[in-house]
């Protein structure tokens, strides 16, 4: 069964960092397309980053410079690492998987950015 597990949100002031996890479960994650995507209730969702399986990472450009995806193969996870970040940062920040064309998605860890 596919599962994946965000973690590592909170509340962090402008400028500073953190870093979002996803553990995924029941696949190998280095196998396949993974994704960070944000939803706010302002802009709805928005593809944040991408690491596909041969490890090269694709960004949005609000996002290049300061964010970095990563994976971690021996513990089946994928990181976003969040730097210089902005109030607009603020969201939902979910991991998604896409699997021969299926989706599968994390429920979420809040980021609040804000003094």
């Amino acid at each position: 069964q596919v599962q994946l597990v965000e973690s590592g949100g909170g509340l962090v002031q402008p400028g500073g960092s953190l870093r979002v996890s996803c553990a995924a479960s029941g696949f190998t994650a280095s196998n396949y397309y993974m994704n960070w995507v944000r939803r706010t209730p302002g802009k709805g969702r928005e593809l944040v980053a991408a690491i596909r399986s041969g490890g090269s990472p694709s960004y949005v450009d609000s996002v290049k410079g300061r964010f970095t995806i990563s994976r971690d193969n021996a513990k089946n996870t994928v990181y976003l690492q969040m730097n210089s970040l902005k109030p607009e940062d603020t969201a939902v920040y979910y991991c998604y998987a896409d699997i021969y064309g299926m989706d599968f998605w994390g429920k979420g860890t809040l980021v609040t950015v804000s003094s």
